[in-house]
């Protein structure tokens, strides 16, 4: 879908699409908040870091269950992972594009998924430390730190995405995840 926002009155005008849906909102910061407290404010190996670690595997399956029956944009279909669109979409960053996703753009897509399967994968390690067979087991441990220092990479890494791709595109993209509307700039075209 290729749209273009349009001039209204004479006047330059942006226009305003609902893009995120109040449950996507409350999961994507709810996730965060989880990331948060379990990383810098719960002791590690206390039952609240354990619960919180649930909550936020849930949080992604309910996400997973949401991308299959939620709104378009909120599904698999809106934003499917594809390294080769990403590379694409690279390029055409590099060379001066400023094309607005109202989904996530194909390097977003991508760390989505990245992030989801990280958070799964730390939520396995750490229901794996908390049984008999794999209790004190250190490869256990050792991935579940590995993959959550991967984790916090890629948040900063999604963050700073966030914050460059608001600055190349003139879209907002914490307000859109707060608001769940992203405001298109006069002339811009929307795929």
């Amino acid at each position: 879908m290729a749209a273009v926002a349009q001039q209204t009155s004479g006047r330059v005008s942006a226009r305003e699409v609902a893009v995120w849906d109040p449950l996507v909102r409350l999961i994507h910061w709810s996730l965060a908040l989880t990331i948060l407290l379990n990383g810098t404010f719960i002791e590690e190996e206390s039952k609240t870091h354990e619960w919180i670690g649930y909550i936020a595997l849930g949080l992604v399956g309910l996400r997973l269950v949401w991308a299959l029956i939620g709104p378009k944009h909120a599904r698999f279909s809106a934003f499917p992972p594809s390294p080769a669109r990403a590379v694409n979409h690279l390029r055409a960053m590099l060379s001066g594009d400023k094309t607005i996703h109202l989904s996530h753009n194909p390097l977003g897509a991508l760390m989505v998924y990245n992030i989801w399967a990280s958070v799964i994968a730390i939520g396995i390690t750490g229901y794996m430390m908390t049984t008999i067979t794999f209790f004190g087991v250190d490869w256990v441990e050792e991935a579940h730190e590995v993959i959550f220092g991967w984790l916090l990479f890629s948040v900063a890494l999604h963050v700073a995405g966030v914050a460059f791709d608001t600055w190349r595109s003139g879209v907002n993209l914490v307000r859109a995840m707060i608001n769940g509307r992203k405001t298109i700039p006069y002339g811009r075209e929307v795929e």
